[in-house]
Protein backbone atom coordinates (compact mmCIF):
# COMPACT_ATOMS: atom_id res chain seq x y z
CA UNK A 1 0.00 0.00 0.00
CA UNK A 2 1.94 3.33 -1.10
CA UNK A 3 2.18 6.25 1.61
CA UNK A 4 -0.63 9.07 1.47
CA UNK A 5 0.81 12.06 0.45
CA UNK A 6 0.90 15.67 1.16
CA UNK A 7 1.57 18.71 0.33
CA UNK A 8 3.17 21.78 2.30
CA UNK A 9 3.26 25.28 0.26
CA UNK A 10 4.96 26.99 2.82
CA UNK A 11 8.16 29.43 3.77
CA UNK A 12 11.73 27.89 4.63
CA UNK A 13 13.10 28.23 7.74
CA UNK A 14 16.96 27.90 7.87
CA UNK A 15 17.05 26.35 11.68
CA UNK A 16 14.77 24.12 10.21
CA UNK A 17 12.19 24.06 13.45
CA UNK A 18 9.33 25.67 11.45
CA UNK A 19 8.13 26.41 7.56
CA UNK A 20 8.69 23.71 5.29
CA UNK A 21 11.20 21.86 7.31
CA UNK A 22 8.79 21.28 10.30
CA UNK A 23 6.14 20.30 7.54
CA UNK A 24 8.33 17.59 6.13
CA UNK A 25 9.34 15.69 9.66
CA UNK A 26 6.05 16.01 10.79
CA UNK A 27 4.73 14.32 7.50
CA UNK A 28 7.58 12.01 7.99
CA UNK A 29 7.10 11.12 11.66
CA UNK A 30 3.36 10.20 11.20
CA UNK A 31 3.70 8.14 8.29
CA UNK A 32 2.87 10.43 5.60
CA UNK A 33 4.81 10.57 1.95
CA UNK A 34 5.84 14.91 2.54
CA UNK A 35 6.32 17.14 -0.94
CA UNK A 36 6.86 21.44 -1.15
CA UNK A 37 6.37 24.48 -2.76
CA UNK A 38 8.51 27.06 -1.34
CA UNK A 39 6.95 30.90 -0.86
CA UNK A 40 9.56 32.36 0.23
CA UNK A 41 13.16 31.59 1.39
CA UNK A 42 13.73 33.10 5.21
CA UNK A 43 17.12 33.68 6.89
CA UNK A 44 16.56 32.89 10.60
CA UNK A 45 17.38 31.23 13.97
CA UNK A 46 16.59 31.11 16.99
CA UNK A 47 17.06 34.73 18.12
CA UNK A 48 14.91 35.87 15.01
CA UNK A 49 14.44 36.80 11.38
CA UNK A 50 17.18 38.49 9.32
CA UNK A 51 16.05 38.29 5.87
CA UNK A 52 12.97 36.84 3.63
CA UNK A 53 13.43 36.96 -0.19
CA UNK A 54 10.25 36.09 -1.74
CA UNK A 55 9.59 33.16 -4.81
CA UNK A 56 7.72 34.94 -7.65
CA UNK A 57 3.90 34.43 -7.47
CA UNK A 58 4.47 32.62 -11.20
CA UNK A 59 7.15 30.18 -9.58
CA UNK A 60 4.58 29.14 -6.56
CA UNK A 61 2.18 28.49 -9.06
CA UNK A 62 4.69 25.98 -11.09
CA UNK A 63 5.68 24.02 -8.07
CA UNK A 64 1.98 23.27 -7.21
CA UNK A 65 1.86 22.39 -10.32
CA UNK A 66 4.35 20.15 -10.60
CA UNK A 67 3.32 18.60 -7.12
CA UNK A 68 -0.36 17.88 -8.13
CA UNK A 69 -0.19 17.08 -12.04
CA UNK A 70 2.29 13.86 -10.80
CA UNK A 71 1.31 12.57 -7.32
CA UNK A 72 -2.10 11.79 -5.93
CA UNK A 73 -2.25 14.57 -3.11
CA UNK A 74 -4.24 13.99 -0.31
CA UNK A 75 -4.42 17.02 2.08
CA UNK A 76 -2.45 20.36 1.13
CA UNK A 77 -1.15 22.37 4.03
CA UNK A 78 -0.65 26.34 3.49
CA UNK A 79 1.99 28.16 6.30
CA UNK A 80 3.87 31.42 5.33
CA UNK A 81 2.16 32.72 2.74
CA UNK A 82 4.16 36.56 2.26
CA UNK A 83 2.30 38.31 0.11
CA UNK A 84 -0.76 39.03 -1.72
CA UNK A 85 -0.06 37.81 -5.01
CA UNK A 86 1.18 34.86 -3.89
CA UNK A 87 -1.81 33.82 -2.30
CA UNK A 88 -4.17 34.51 -5.15
CA UNK A 89 -1.49 32.18 -7.16
CA UNK A 90 -2.07 29.41 -4.22
CA UNK A 91 -6.03 29.75 -4.82
CA UNK A 92 -5.95 29.90 -8.31
CA UNK A 93 -4.21 26.92 -8.55
CA UNK A 94 -5.98 25.17 -5.11
CA UNK A 95 -9.38 25.70 -7.46
CA UNK A 96 -7.93 24.58 -10.53
CA UNK A 97 -6.45 21.36 -8.94
CA UNK A 98 -10.14 20.67 -6.77
CA UNK A 99 -7.71 20.22 -3.46
CA UNK A 100 -9.02 18.43 -0.56
CA UNK A 101 -8.24 18.45 3.29
CA UNK A 102 -6.51 22.14 3.38
CA UNK A 103 -5.44 23.14 6.31
CA UNK A 104 -4.63 26.92 6.56
CA UNK A 105 -2.70 28.06 9.02
CA UNK A 106 -2.47 31.47 8.15
CA UNK A 107 0.77 32.60 9.31
CA UNK A 108 1.29 36.63 10.25
CA UNK A 109 4.36 36.75 12.95
CA UNK A 110 7.32 34.41 14.14
CA UNK A 111 7.30 32.79 17.72
CA UNK A 112 10.52 35.59 17.71
CA UNK A 113 7.87 38.19 16.77
CA UNK A 114 9.16 38.88 13.57
CA UNK A 115 6.53 40.19 11.06
CA UNK A 116 5.92 36.83 7.75
CA UNK A 117 3.39 38.29 6.01
CA UNK A 118 3.21 41.89 3.59
CA UNK A 119 0.49 44.90 4.96
CA UNK A 120 -2.56 43.85 2.89
CA UNK A 121 -2.25 40.43 2.69
CA UNK A 122 -4.32 39.70 5.66
CA UNK A 123 -7.67 40.21 3.28
CA UNK A 124 -6.64 38.23 0.46
CA UNK A 125 -6.37 35.17 3.51
CA UNK A 126 -9.76 35.88 4.62
CA UNK A 127 -11.39 36.36 0.69
CA UNK A 128 -9.08 33.92 -1.25
CA UNK A 129 -7.65 31.70 0.83
CA UNK A 130 -10.23 30.35 3.77
CA UNK A 131 -13.31 29.73 1.08
CA UNK A 132 -10.80 26.97 -0.15
CA UNK A 133 -10.02 25.67 3.21
CA UNK A 134 -11.27 22.72 5.30
CA UNK A 135 -9.69 24.26 8.48
CA UNK A 136 -7.93 27.21 9.68
CA UNK A 137 -5.26 27.02 12.58
CA UNK A 138 -5.18 30.66 14.06
CA UNK A 139 -3.47 31.33 17.41
CA UNK A 140 -5.38 33.66 19.81
CA UNK A 141 -3.16 36.77 17.92
CA UNK A 142 -4.15 36.04 14.07
CA UNK A 143 -7.75 35.00 15.16
CA UNK A 144 -7.98 38.30 16.53
CA UNK A 145 -6.14 39.99 12.92
CA UNK A 146 -8.62 37.77 10.91
CA UNK A 147 -11.81 39.89 12.41
CA UNK A 148 -9.79 42.77 12.79
CA UNK A 149 -10.91 42.88 16.90
CA UNK A 150 -9.05 42.30 20.01
CA UNK A 151 -7.61 39.00 21.58
CA UNK A 152 -10.15 37.05 23.27
CA UNK A 153 -9.71 36.64 26.97
CA UNK A 154 -12.42 33.75 28.05
CA UNK A 155 -13.73 30.48 26.47
CA UNK A 156 -16.75 32.04 25.58
CA UNK A 157 -15.39 34.97 23.51
CA UNK A 158 -12.76 32.54 21.82
CA UNK A 159 -15.56 30.67 20.62
CA UNK A 160 -17.32 33.53 19.47
CA UNK A 161 -14.54 34.29 17.42
CA UNK A 162 -14.39 31.24 15.88
CA UNK A 163 -17.82 31.22 15.08
CA UNK A 164 -17.59 34.49 13.43
CA UNK A 165 -14.22 32.86 11.73
CA UNK A 166 -15.75 30.45 9.72
CA UNK A 167 -18.71 32.64 8.55
CA UNK A 168 -15.47 33.48 6.53
CA UNK A 169 -16.44 30.23 4.49
CA UNK A 170 -14.11 27.73 6.30
CA UNK A 171 -16.32 24.57 7.63
CA UNK A 172 -14.27 24.23 11.15
CA UNK A 173 -11.54 26.71 12.97
CA UNK A 174 -9.13 25.44 15.48
CA UNK A 175 -8.29 28.50 17.56
CA UNK A 176 -5.03 27.29 19.57
CA UNK A 177 -4.60 28.52 22.62
CA UNK A 178 -0.29 28.59 23.46
CA UNK A 179 -0.33 32.04 23.67
CA UNK A 180 -2.91 31.69 26.74
CA UNK A 181 -2.37 31.07 30.61
CA UNK A 182 -3.30 28.65 33.03
CA UNK A 183 -2.10 25.22 34.16
CA UNK A 184 -3.44 23.61 30.61
CA UNK A 185 -2.63 24.79 26.87
CA UNK A 186 -6.23 24.08 25.60
CA UNK A 187 -7.31 24.32 21.32
CA UNK A 188 -10.84 24.92 20.79
CA UNK A 189 -12.43 23.09 17.77
CA UNK A 190 -15.32 25.47 16.07
CA UNK A 191 -17.90 24.89 13.60
CA UNK A 192 -21.20 26.86 13.05
CA UNK A 193 -22.67 24.42 15.23
CA UNK A 194 -19.80 22.62 17.66
CA UNK A 195 -17.39 23.10 20.53
CA UNK A 196 -14.77 20.78 21.31
CA UNK A 197 -11.72 21.56 23.76
CA UNK A 198 -8.63 19.84 23.30
CA UNK A 199 -6.21 20.16 26.71
CA UNK A 200 -3.05 19.03 27.29
CA UNK A 201 -0.64 19.84 29.98
CA UNK A 202 1.39 23.44 29.44
CA UNK A 203 4.97 22.75 29.51
CA UNK A 204 7.55 25.30 30.85
CA UNK A 205 10.18 25.87 28.25
CA UNK A 206 11.45 28.17 25.71
CA UNK A 207 11.75 25.57 22.75
CA UNK A 208 8.36 26.24 21.15
CA UNK A 209 9.36 27.76 17.74
CA UNK A 210 7.80 25.79 14.62
CA UNK A 211 4.67 24.84 16.92
CA UNK A 212 1.99 25.87 14.90
CA UNK A 213 3.25 24.89 11.48
CA UNK A 214 3.76 21.47 13.45
CA UNK A 215 0.43 21.17 14.29
CA UNK A 216 -1.37 22.35 10.76
CA UNK A 217 0.94 19.83 8.94
CA UNK A 218 0.30 16.85 11.42
CA UNK A 219 -3.77 17.35 10.90
CA UNK A 220 -2.89 17.44 7.63
CA UNK A 221 -1.59 14.04 7.90
CA UNK A 222 -4.21 12.79 9.58
CA UNK A 223 -6.50 13.69 6.61
CA UNK A 224 -4.43 12.49 4.32
CA UNK A 225 -4.41 9.15 6.14
CA UNK A 226 -8.57 9.16 6.03
CA UNK A 227 -8.88 9.87 9.50
CA UNK A 228 -12.01 12.23 10.53
CA UNK A 229 -11.63 16.16 11.30
CA UNK A 230 -11.87 15.47 14.72
CA UNK A 231 -9.58 12.18 15.15
CA UNK A 232 -7.09 14.43 13.25
CA UNK A 233 -7.10 17.42 15.46
CA UNK A 234 -6.99 15.10 18.49
CA UNK A 235 -4.08 13.30 16.99
CA UNK A 236 -2.16 16.53 16.29
CA UNK A 237 -2.62 18.05 19.78
CA UNK A 238 -1.27 14.61 21.08
CA UNK A 239 2.36 14.86 18.79
CA UNK A 240 2.79 18.43 19.29
CA UNK A 241 1.94 18.60 23.02
CA UNK A 242 4.32 15.41 23.05
CA UNK A 243 7.10 17.02 20.98
CA UNK A 244 7.05 20.00 23.12
CA UNK A 245 7.24 18.21 26.04
CA UNK A 246 10.13 16.59 24.78
CA UNK A 247 11.79 19.65 22.90
CA UNK A 248 14.32 20.35 26.05
CA UNK A 249 16.17 16.95 25.28
CA UNK A 250 17.43 18.53 21.76
CA UNK A 251 19.28 21.07 24.06
CA UNK A 252 20.21 23.13 20.65
CA UNK A 253 19.44 26.87 21.95
CA UNK A 254 18.94 29.09 25.07
CA UNK A 255 16.25 31.41 22.84
CA UNK A 256 13.65 29.73 21.27
CA UNK A 257 14.76 26.82 20.06
CA UNK A 258 12.61 23.53 17.93
CA UNK A 259 9.80 20.65 18.98
CA UNK A 260 11.28 17.27 19.12
CA UNK A 261 9.79 16.35 15.94
CA UNK A 262 10.90 12.71 16.06
CA UNK A 263 10.34 12.53 19.88
CA UNK A 264 9.20 8.76 19.45
CA UNK A 265 12.37 7.45 17.46
CA UNK A 266 15.06 9.28 19.74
Amino acid sequence: MALPVALTIAGSDTIAGAGIQADLKTFSALGVYGTTAITALTAQNTRGVSGIHEAPAGFVKAQIDAVMSDLAVAAVKIGMTASQPIIEAIAERLSHWRAKNVVLDPVMIATSGDRLLADGAVEAIRTQLMPRATIVTPNLPEAAALLDEDVARTEDDIAEQGRRISKLGVPWVLIKGGHGEGAESVDYLVSADRLVRFAAPRVNTRNVHGTGCTLASAIAAGLAKGESLEAAVKQAKDYVSAAIANADRLQLSNDHGPVHHFHAFY
